[in-house]
């Protein structure tokens, strides 16, 4: 059965998502390699773990690996395991995971790091199934079932000599893409719920009272660079300094970085030379159509067009009208002049 874990973050109803799933559970029985991309949390490796206990293996060992995490040395004898005496500090023989996901699964996440020789290495276990210990010459089989993660373009890799064509082939029997949370805009408030819910949990408060509508815009207009687990961080964190379980939560801490009282990035360089003053990052707003449709109302289109721009200003900063007015280029009291010109302003704001 999948592991409790799973429950965690494939929660969604949106049409990619459910894509997903089914082709999962297709793919799931079949003893082929399978090869899943997505960008940084998207949960490339629930998926994995799902792959695995949806198949025929689902009983035997499940074992995963984080190619990024070791150099090349290391992930040899961590992969195939080595025999004593094969390098200093290798007093005794040790098992690969290979060898220990012998008819179970081998799960390789961040494989784009790996180096020609373990990539080498890696082609004859998918085509023979057999591979040496470093260090020994014994034979060895395993029948593990392999599947492999990364959030690169392996096949622009591929093309330019940096991950070799053959194992790309080999690998990918069956691709699965994760969407990025963004074109998941369904599921952003099911998961921050589940989120909370689960925060709420750990605090031992006695119930989660929701989100305002003002924190409930703030996440459904964000653009979750880090996905599903960045959106569990930024729960989890809003939910715990909110830390009240009567009232519902107001305010989403995005960036926890963020605070008046912190530190200049200082840029060093060799000869000590005066770096170029940044460069301020205009405002992300929604770009103008290419095709416009005649005929039109020129002052009402110009109208929703600038009503448009503040509300995602504002949803970028959190409602904060300080930040907001410097995100557009404007003062504090110009910004809030407009905002009450288009009667965007709260009760409480007046």
């Amino acid at each position: 059965m999948p592991s409790a874990r799973q429950t965690d973050n494939l929660i969604g109803q949106s049409a990619a998502f459910h894509q997903v799933l089914d082709h999962v559970s297709k793919v799931a029985p079949l003893s082929k390699p399978v090869l899943i991309i997505g960008e940084r949390g998207t949960g490339k490796e629930l998926i994995a773990e799902r792959l695995h206990f949806l198949s025929r293996r689902w009983e035997q060992p499940y074992i995963k690996l984080n190619c990024a995490a070791l150099n090349e040395n290391l992930l040899e004898s961590e992969l195939f395991g080595h025999e004593s005496g094969a390098f200093t500090g290798a007093g005794k023989r040790h098992e690969g995971r290979f060898e220990r996901a012998d008819k179970g699964t081998l799960f390789l996440d961040e494989l784009a790091n790996t180096s020609g020789l373990i990539q080498e290495k890696l082609l004859r276990v998918i085509e023979y199934g057999e591979f040496e210990r470093v260090g020994g010459n014994r034979t060895i089989r395993s029948d593990a079932r392999l599947i492999c993660a990364t959030n690169e373009d392996l096949p622009r890799l591929a093309a330019q000599g940096e991950f070799r064509a053959d194992l790309l082939d080999r690998l990918a029997f069956d691709v699965i893409t994760l969407p990025p949370l963004r074109s998941r805009p369904e599921d952003i408030m099911l998961l921050a719920e589940s989120f909370a819910l689960q925060m709420t949990r750990q605090l031992e408060l006695e119930l989660f009272s929701g989100f305002t509508e003002r924190a409930k815009q703030t996440l459904m207009g964000y653009h979750w660079p880090g996905n599903v687990r960045e959106l569990k961080n930024v729960v989890e964190r809003s939910v715990y300094r909110h830390n009240n379980a009567q009232l519902p939560v107001h305010h989403i801490v995005v960036d926890p970085f963020e605070s008046p009282w912190r530190p200049e990035q200082k840029v060093r360089t060799e000869d000590q030379r005066p770096s170029p003053a940044p460069v301020s990052k205009p405002a992300s707003v929604e770009p103008i159509p290419q095709e416009i449709q005649f005929p039109l109302d020129y002052k009402q289109s110009c109208q929703d067009h600038e009503i448009r721009i503040l509300k995602q200003a504002l949803v970028q900063s959190q409602y904060n009208q300080k930040k907001s007015a410097e995100m557009l280029g404007l003062t504090y009291h110009q910004l809030r002049g407009i905002l009450k010109k288009y009667d965007l302003l709260t009760a409480q704001d007046n």
